[in-house]
Protein backbone atom coordinates (compact mmCIF):
# COMPACT_ATOMS: atom_id res chain seq x y z
CA UNK A 1 0.00 0.00 0.00
CA UNK A 2 2.78 2.40 0.96
CA UNK A 3 4.60 1.58 -2.28
CA UNK A 4 1.44 2.40 -4.26
CA UNK A 5 1.04 5.74 -2.49
CA UNK A 6 4.69 6.59 -3.15
CA UNK A 7 4.35 5.61 -6.80
CA UNK A 8 1.31 7.81 -7.39
CA UNK A 9 2.88 10.68 -5.47
CA UNK A 10 5.97 10.51 -7.68
CA UNK A 11 3.79 10.20 -10.77
CA UNK A 12 1.85 13.32 -9.76
CA UNK A 13 5.07 15.29 -9.25
CA UNK A 14 6.36 14.10 -12.62
CA UNK A 15 3.15 15.17 -14.36
CA UNK A 16 3.30 18.62 -12.74
CA UNK A 17 6.96 19.00 -13.70
CA UNK A 18 6.25 17.87 -17.25
CA UNK A 19 3.47 20.42 -17.55
CA UNK A 20 5.68 23.33 -16.56
CA UNK A 21 6.85 25.51 -19.42
CA UNK A 22 10.51 25.85 -20.35
CA UNK A 23 9.70 29.39 -21.45
CA UNK A 24 8.31 32.55 -19.92
CA UNK A 25 7.02 33.86 -23.24
CA UNK A 26 4.65 32.29 -25.70
CA UNK A 27 5.67 32.13 -29.35
CA UNK A 28 3.36 35.07 -29.98
CA UNK A 29 4.84 37.19 -27.18
CA UNK A 30 8.46 36.67 -28.25
CA UNK A 31 9.94 39.17 -30.72
CA UNK A 32 9.05 38.12 -34.27
CA UNK A 33 12.37 38.48 -36.04
CA UNK A 34 10.86 38.21 -39.52
CA UNK A 35 9.04 41.49 -38.86
CA UNK A 36 12.22 43.57 -38.64
CA UNK A 37 15.03 41.35 -39.99
CA UNK A 38 15.82 41.43 -43.68
CA UNK A 39 17.10 38.38 -45.57
CA UNK A 40 20.66 37.10 -45.15
CA UNK A 41 23.35 38.47 -47.49
CA UNK A 42 22.94 37.30 -51.08
CA UNK A 43 25.65 35.25 -52.79
CA UNK A 44 28.19 37.57 -54.39
CA UNK A 45 27.24 40.61 -52.32
CA UNK A 46 29.78 42.59 -50.30
CA UNK A 47 28.21 41.37 -47.07
CA UNK A 48 28.52 37.78 -48.24
CA UNK A 49 32.18 38.42 -49.01
CA UNK A 50 32.57 39.74 -45.48
CA UNK A 51 30.99 36.54 -44.15
CA UNK A 52 33.45 34.47 -46.17
CA UNK A 53 36.50 36.38 -44.97
CA UNK A 54 35.35 36.23 -41.34
CA UNK A 55 34.84 32.49 -41.72
CA UNK A 56 38.41 32.16 -42.98
CA UNK A 57 39.66 34.33 -40.13
CA UNK A 58 37.73 32.24 -37.64
CA UNK A 59 39.57 29.12 -38.76
CA UNK A 60 42.90 30.76 -37.85
CA UNK A 61 41.65 31.26 -34.28
CA UNK A 62 40.54 27.71 -33.61
CA UNK A 63 43.82 26.50 -32.11
CA UNK A 64 44.20 29.58 -29.93
CA UNK A 65 42.87 30.24 -26.43
CA UNK A 66 39.98 32.14 -28.03
CA UNK A 67 39.24 29.10 -30.14
CA UNK A 68 39.06 26.91 -27.04
CA UNK A 69 36.65 29.37 -25.47
CA UNK A 70 34.52 29.19 -28.61
CA UNK A 71 34.27 25.41 -28.21
CA UNK A 72 33.22 25.87 -24.58
CA UNK A 73 30.59 28.41 -25.64
CA UNK A 74 28.99 25.91 -28.01
CA UNK A 75 27.29 24.25 -25.04
CA UNK A 76 24.04 26.08 -24.25
CA UNK A 77 23.06 24.03 -21.21
CA UNK A 78 22.14 26.24 -18.27
CA UNK A 79 24.99 24.79 -16.22
CA UNK A 80 27.54 25.77 -18.86
CA UNK A 81 26.03 29.20 -19.50
CA UNK A 82 26.25 30.07 -15.81
CA UNK A 83 29.81 28.77 -15.67
CA UNK A 84 31.05 30.83 -18.61
CA UNK A 85 29.28 33.98 -17.36
CA UNK A 86 30.57 33.65 -13.78
CA UNK A 87 33.76 35.68 -14.28
CA UNK A 88 31.86 38.53 -15.92
CA UNK A 89 29.25 38.41 -13.16
CA UNK A 90 31.94 38.55 -10.48
CA UNK A 91 30.61 35.54 -8.59
CA UNK A 92 30.31 31.80 -9.11
CA UNK A 93 26.96 30.99 -10.69
CA UNK A 94 25.61 27.45 -10.52
CA UNK A 95 22.53 25.41 -9.69
CA UNK A 96 23.87 24.77 -6.18
CA UNK A 97 25.37 28.19 -5.41
CA UNK A 98 22.71 30.41 -6.99
CA UNK A 99 19.54 28.32 -7.43
CA UNK A 100 17.20 31.28 -8.02
CA UNK A 101 19.45 32.72 -10.73
CA UNK A 102 19.67 29.23 -12.21
CA UNK A 103 15.87 28.95 -12.39
CA UNK A 104 15.63 32.35 -14.04
CA UNK A 105 18.21 31.68 -16.75
CA UNK A 106 17.07 28.10 -17.29
CA UNK A 107 13.61 29.24 -18.24
CA UNK A 108 14.33 32.43 -20.21
CA UNK A 109 17.27 31.33 -22.35
CA UNK A 110 15.15 29.56 -24.96
CA UNK A 111 12.82 32.54 -25.23
CA UNK A 112 15.83 34.11 -26.94
CA UNK A 113 17.59 31.13 -28.50
CA UNK A 114 14.51 29.42 -29.89
CA UNK A 115 11.29 31.43 -29.92
CA UNK A 116 12.82 34.76 -30.98
CA UNK A 117 14.87 33.29 -33.84
CA UNK A 118 12.76 30.43 -35.14
CA UNK A 119 10.68 32.35 -37.69
CA UNK A 120 13.66 33.75 -39.60
CA UNK A 121 15.55 30.45 -39.41
CA UNK A 122 12.61 28.60 -40.93
CA UNK A 123 11.90 31.32 -43.50
CA UNK A 124 15.36 31.46 -45.07
CA UNK A 125 16.91 28.09 -44.09
CA UNK A 126 20.38 29.48 -44.81
CA UNK A 127 23.11 26.87 -45.09
CA UNK A 128 25.61 26.86 -42.26
CA UNK A 129 29.19 27.66 -43.33
CA UNK A 130 30.56 24.20 -42.57
CA UNK A 131 27.84 22.68 -44.77
CA UNK A 132 28.25 25.31 -47.50
CA UNK A 133 32.01 24.88 -47.73
CA UNK A 134 31.97 21.18 -46.79
CA UNK A 135 34.60 21.66 -44.11
CA UNK A 136 34.86 20.44 -40.51
CA UNK A 137 34.10 22.57 -37.47
CA UNK A 138 35.82 22.53 -34.11
CA UNK A 139 32.72 20.93 -32.54
CA UNK A 140 32.28 17.89 -34.82
CA UNK A 141 29.78 16.10 -32.57
CA UNK A 142 27.22 18.86 -33.20
CA UNK A 143 27.55 19.00 -36.99
CA UNK A 144 25.02 16.36 -38.05
CA UNK A 145 22.28 17.58 -35.74
CA UNK A 146 22.50 21.17 -37.01
CA UNK A 147 23.26 20.54 -40.67
CA UNK A 148 19.64 21.11 -41.72
CA UNK A 149 18.92 23.79 -39.13
CA UNK A 150 18.80 27.33 -40.49
CA UNK A 151 21.95 29.38 -39.94
CA UNK A 152 20.30 32.82 -40.06
CA UNK A 153 19.79 34.11 -37.43
CA UNK A 154 22.05 32.69 -34.71
CA UNK A 155 20.17 31.38 -31.68
CA UNK A 156 23.40 31.16 -29.67
CA UNK A 157 24.06 34.84 -30.31
CA UNK A 158 20.55 35.84 -29.27
CA UNK A 159 20.92 33.75 -26.12
CA UNK A 160 24.25 35.34 -25.21
CA UNK A 161 22.96 38.90 -25.42
CA UNK A 162 19.64 38.16 -23.69
CA UNK A 163 21.31 36.29 -20.82
CA UNK A 164 23.85 39.08 -20.36
CA UNK A 165 21.07 41.66 -20.11
CA UNK A 166 19.12 39.62 -17.57
CA UNK A 167 22.23 39.06 -15.44
CA UNK A 168 22.98 42.79 -15.65
CA UNK A 169 19.55 43.45 -14.14
CA UNK A 170 20.66 41.39 -11.14
CA UNK A 171 24.17 42.83 -10.88
CA UNK A 172 24.24 46.22 -12.67
CA UNK A 173 27.72 47.02 -11.35
CA UNK A 174 29.05 44.35 -13.74
CA UNK A 175 26.93 45.29 -16.74
CA UNK A 176 29.86 46.20 -19.01
CA UNK A 177 31.64 42.90 -18.36
CA UNK A 178 28.40 40.98 -18.80
CA UNK A 179 27.48 42.68 -22.09
CA UNK A 180 30.94 41.95 -23.47
CA UNK A 181 30.70 38.31 -22.43
CA UNK A 182 27.27 38.08 -24.01
CA UNK A 183 28.60 39.41 -27.31
CA UNK A 184 31.62 37.11 -27.16
CA UNK A 185 29.32 34.12 -26.59
CA UNK A 186 27.79 34.79 -29.99
CA UNK A 187 31.05 35.68 -31.75
CA UNK A 188 32.25 32.19 -30.86
CA UNK A 189 29.85 30.80 -33.46
CA UNK A 190 31.68 32.11 -36.52
CA UNK A 191 34.98 30.98 -35.00
CA UNK A 192 33.85 27.36 -34.66
CA UNK A 193 32.25 27.47 -38.12
CA UNK A 194 28.59 27.01 -37.24
CA UNK A 195 27.41 30.47 -38.27
CA UNK A 196 28.22 33.17 -40.77
CA UNK A 197 29.32 36.50 -39.31
CA UNK A 198 26.06 38.15 -40.41
CA UNK A 199 24.05 35.41 -38.65
CA UNK A 200 25.77 36.33 -35.41
CA UNK A 201 25.20 40.07 -35.78
CA UNK A 202 21.53 39.49 -36.56
CA UNK A 203 21.17 37.15 -33.59
CA UNK A 204 22.68 39.72 -31.24
CA UNK A 205 20.14 42.27 -32.44
CA UNK A 206 17.26 39.86 -31.83
CA UNK A 207 18.59 38.95 -28.38
CA UNK A 208 18.54 42.59 -27.30
CA UNK A 209 14.77 42.69 -27.90
CA UNK A 210 13.93 39.75 -25.64
CA UNK A 211 14.28 41.54 -22.28
CA UNK A 212 11.67 44.22 -23.11
CA UNK A 213 9.23 41.38 -23.80
CA UNK A 214 10.20 39.51 -20.63
CA UNK A 215 9.67 42.47 -18.29
CA UNK A 216 5.99 42.42 -19.21
CA UNK A 217 5.74 38.83 -17.98
CA UNK A 218 4.61 38.53 -14.36
CA UNK A 219 6.26 35.15 -13.73
CA UNK A 220 9.59 36.39 -15.08
CA UNK A 221 9.48 39.50 -12.90
CA UNK A 222 8.72 37.45 -9.78
CA UNK A 223 11.64 35.13 -10.44
CA UNK A 224 13.90 38.08 -11.27
CA UNK A 225 13.06 39.57 -7.86
CA UNK A 226 13.98 36.27 -6.18
CA UNK A 227 17.26 36.22 -8.10
CA UNK A 228 18.05 39.79 -7.03
CA UNK A 229 17.40 38.97 -3.37
CA UNK A 230 19.56 35.87 -3.62
CA UNK A 231 22.41 37.90 -5.09
CA UNK A 232 22.06 40.63 -2.45
CA UNK A 233 22.36 38.06 0.35
CA UNK A 234 25.40 36.42 -1.22
CA UNK A 235 27.07 39.77 -1.83
CA UNK A 236 26.48 40.76 1.79
CA UNK A 237 28.18 37.55 2.96
CA UNK A 238 31.26 38.37 0.89
CA UNK A 239 31.83 41.66 2.73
Amino acid sequence: MKKSICFFALLFVAIIAYGQSNHYLTKEEAPHDTTFMGPPPAFGSLLFEQDFHMYQYGKTLRKTERGQQAIKDANTSTDNILEVFSDAFGMKLSKDDTPEIYKLINRMKEDAGSYATRCTKNTYMRMRPYALYDEPTSVPEAEEGLRNNGSYVSGHSATGVAVSMVLACINPERQDQLYKRGLDFGESRWIVGFHHYSDVKAGQMVGALVLPALINNEEFMKQLEKAKKEFAKLKKKEK
